[in-house]
């Protein structure tokens, strides 16, 4: 039996709105709409490994998450630690041999008919010393954590349509595009935010796996799930580039969902720039600490966000939503 608490649904609501978007039912009622992330840690360390362990029953981890899901049943999920597999291969073995299954004879299989996926940045070379250790290669070089292109990806499996031709992601965007980057200082030299070259700066990105704007439509609504992965504010030295990183991947949806100047500098993998223009906001897979503040966001009244500690108790996801 798997319990509840092994589950990172918990929501924090950040402004004066609900915790989850409603849907209008018959009646003058609202159904309420479940948005959660769970770190499924369903990645692999060689590629193609976790399509194949999920392309048929029986992988015990995989029937783990499956039922967590099964008995939490959120209505949109974003999956983090997931291997990106093109085609949404892993999440269609995923939906067919797991979520499909009963993984409990008390629980019921769950159904998400719209997956959205997108290549991530980890894994990809960046053909530069990043971590400044005297080679180029491997997975510290790479522009995201990662021993192949893809390992630690994110899914979106959803109930709810989500409106593909209005996602925005922003893989490819440049840190030194962001105004006032915290860019990160080489302590054993005099130049401020000098760990980077200048030649590194020309290619490296933001996002270390990626950052997407993934409008989930709910009746006459439409919810911008925001969604990313931050790298962890670890692992690093003192010049903190790790930290430095996370703080700036966290910024820029603090930006993004202040349309105007605030967020004019940003720009998407299609060229399309500036931020959030309408709707409510759903924001997921943040993860912060270390050496620095967090980003301020609590002063949006558009914004939840989730994957931080809950305000409510757990029980608020153990009932079936319908």
């Amino acid at each position: 039996m798997i319990r509840l608490g092994s589950l990172a649904t918990v929501s924090i609501v950040l402004a004066a709105i609900a915790a989850s978007p409603a849907l209008a039912i018959p009646g003058g009622h609202e159904a309420p709409v479940r948005f959660a992330t769970f770190n499924a840690s369903l990645n692999r360390f060689s590629e193609g490994q976790a399509l194949a362990d999920l392309s048929a029953p029986g992988n015990a981890q995989a029937s783990a998450v499956a039922e967590i899901i099964q008995r939490t049943r959120p209505d949109v999920l974003l999956i983090n630690e997931f291997d990106y597999e093109a085609d949404e291969a892993l999440a269609a073995a995923f939906q067919d041999n797991y979520l499909s299954v009963a993984q409990d004879p008390d629980l019921a299989p769950i159904d998400y008919p719209h997956v959205f996926v997108a290549p991530s940045n980890t894994g990809i070379p960046s053909g530069f010393d990043l971590d400044n250790d005297g080679a180029v290669g491997g997975p510290n070089d790479a522009f995201g954590f990662g021993f192949f292109p893809g390992q630690f990806g994110m899914a979106v499996l959803s109930r709810y349509r989500i409106d593909e031709e209005a996602v925005r992601t922003f893989q490819t965007f440049l840190w030194k595009d962001m105004p006032g980057a915290l860019l990160p200082d080489d302590p054993s030299t005099p130049e401020p935010a000098d760990w980077y070259s200048p030649e590194e700066l020309e290619v490296f990105r933001l996002s270390s796996k990626s950052h997407w704007d993934v409008p989930i439509v709910i009746g006459r609504k439409t919810v911008h799930f925001l969604v990313s992965h931050p790298t962890p504010p670890v692992f690093d030295g003192p010049e903190d580039r790790n930290g430095t990183r996370n703080h700036d991947e966290i910024r820029f949806w603090a930006d993004y969902i202040r349309p105007g100047r605030r967020s004019s500098y940003t720009y998407d993998d299609a060229g399309r720039r500036g931020g959030l223009e309408g709707g409510a906001v759903q924001r997921s897979g943040l993860r912060a600490g270390g050496r620095l503040p967090v980003p301020k966001l609590r002063s949006s009244p558009r914004l939840d966000r989730l994957g931080g500690r809950s305000r409510k108790p757990p029980d608020l996801l153990s009932a079936p939503p319908s």
